[in-house]
């Protein structure tokens, strides 16, 4: 229930006074510890043809509209085709170790006016999956919605089916919102949409436990992790 009325007693939502709309993503490097996220260029594209190849299954394709891709040319058009415009804005995770593209995300449905951002797109190669580059490209794109262009809200939508990409999302830190039935059509079956979301006001424990989580203390000499991020987002 609203804390707040108007002049009829009805309950109204909480006031935000003197907003005014963000500012569009930049096409600038976000750069950490493991990685760099940075703006997809052609250049990438033989690297993560052959990062992507490393999934020899076609699994990492499943829950997305397109792909898989035969060759490197058919990978080239889909992303002169796709990937160089404003919404969706591709980014390239790069691993800091090889200096190689190993996945990408994208912020799209880019609404400035109401301080509303979507990550999406997100394609982890096999080299990217379950490591701490991964993590730490959704943090630095997490920070840089909030913390340098001041948006209220940050949603994660995924196919209800696609279990672990839902996994993920609860992991860093999204709240599950609902999921709206027959949302699209992609690769001619249906998708049923789940959402999940973080808002401005949980992010600054959220940010304190991914910098607890991203900490060099925080690994072991094999490079594992000694506290989760899901236990240090308990206590932060």
């Amino acid at each position: 229930m609203s804390d707040y009325t108007n002049a009829l007693g009805q309950p109204i939502g909480f006031p935000v006074p003197d907003w005014e709309p963000c500012p569009l993503p930049p096409r600038t490097t976000m750069t950490g510890r493991f990685c760099s996220v940075v703006p997809l260029s052609p250049d990438h594209a033989e690297d993560l043809f052959s990062a992507y190849q490393a999934d020899e299954s076609g699994r990492i394709w499943t829950y997305l509209s397109y792909g898989p891709f035969a060759s490197l040319h058919e990978f080239r058009n889909w992303m002169t085709a796709t990937c160089f415009g404003d919404d969706p804005l591709f980014h390239a995770i790069v691993s800091a170790e090889t200096g190689k593209p190993v996945g990408v995300a994208s912020y799209l449905r880019i609404d400035d006016r109401q301080g509303v951002i979507e990550v999406g797109h997100i394609n982890f190669s096999p080299l990217l999956q379950r490591t701490a580059v991964a993590s730490e490209a959704m943090f630095l794109m997490m920070r840089r919605v909030f913390d340098e262009l001041g948006y209220r809200r940050y949603e994660w939508k995924c196919d209800a089916l696609n279990a672990p990409s839902q996994q993920a999302a609860r992991r860093l830190g999204f709240s599950y919102e609902g999921t709206f039935r027959q949302a699209m059509i992609y690769k001619g079956r249906n998708r049923d949409s789940a959402w999940f979301s973080i808002i401005d006001k949980e992010w600054p424990a959220l940010k304190q436990a991914f910098l607890a989580w991203l900490a060099p203390e925080n690994f072991d000499k094999q490079g594992r992790q000694k506290r989760s991020l899901a236990d240090l987002r308990l206590t932060a």
